[in-house]
């Protein structure tokens, strides 16, 4: 018998319909003050409660389709409990220091291990986890565990699972991790910057205002107000990546396979030996 291989948690039918889901909910809880008009007395501060309720549900809703569709036991969620404490105690020794977060390259390397459907519930719960400890619960909190969520499960959509190793699979999750650095800092303005509107500054959000103008002024209050905290988090993901995600890797796949997280098992048959 040879040893199993660990691989990315796949996604069944089931576990794509709830990622649907929640990830349809999730660009409309981001978006619609782009089409709001001025009289809607729009607010994220409003809607997070109901997003928050939505999102409970959801992620045990893709947690239940992942298992159902993969035939894994309680050691999964064991291990999603494990990493989402690790990843909450990460979060405080960077935070608000220039973006210096070293819980995103945890949840990259995770993300690619778990793979997409375990990874969003990760970053989600992670995320949960860390506002709790840090104090950081506020009407933000359900966007960030959405764009964790997604942080997260983008790792675990990247190529070569099963055959990507080695010093090409650490270039291409050092990438992507400065991308998606990125990316999350600019989903998450687009939550805060609704918060601004109806002032004077030229950044600012101005309901019912054609998308593309305020388009512009998002942009220009990216690169304005979060461009150097983005830049930090990014740089801090690729240089732990490519310095110790070879070691963190290895750890994680061999917990996996400890874990069964559809780990292969293959039968060889014996040579035989010759009469002599």
């Amino acid at each position: 018998m040879t040893t199993p291989q660990a691989r990315a948690v796949r996604l069944g039918p089931r576990s794509i319909a709830a990622l649907a889901l929640i990830s349809a909910i999730g660009v409309i809880a981001f978006g619609w003050p782009l089409l709001a008009d001025a009289d809607s007395g729009l607010a994220h501060s409003s809607d997070a409660p109901w997003l928050f309720a939505a999102l409970l549900p959801l992620l045990v809703a893709v947690v239940v389709a992942t298992i159902a569709d993969t035939g894994m036991d309680a050691k999964a969620v064991a291990m999603l409990g494990v990493l989402a404490a690790v990843g909450a105690a990460l979060r405080p020794l960077g935070a608000g220091t220039a973006g210096l977060e070293p819980m995103f390259f945890l949840m990259v390397l995770s993300g690619r291990v778990l793979g997409p459907g375990f990874g969003f519930v990760l970053g989600s719960v992670t995320m949960f986890a860390s506002a709790l400890l840090t104090g950081g619960v506020g009407p933000w909190m359900p966007f960030q565990m959405l764009s964790m969520g997604w942080f997260t499960m983008g790792a675990g959509l990247l190529p070569g699972p099963d055959r990507l190793r080695g010093r090409a699979e650490l270039l291409m999750l050092g990438a992507y991790g400065a991308v998606a650095a990125f990316a999350y800092g600019t989903v998450m303005n687009l939550q805060g910057w609704t918060y601004i509107g109806g002032l004077s500054s030229g950044i600012s959000f101005h309901p019912g205002d054609p998308v593309h103008e305020n388009l512009v002024r998002f942009l220009t209050y990216c690169a304005a107000t979060s461009f150097g905290w983005d830049l930090g988090r990014a740089v801090l993901t690729v240089v732990l990546t490519l310095t110790i995600g070879q070691t963190l890797l290895k750890a994680l796949r061999r917990a996996t396979r400890r874990a069964n997280f559809e780990a292969q098992v293959t039968f060889q048959t014996p040579e035989r030996v010759p009469p002599g």
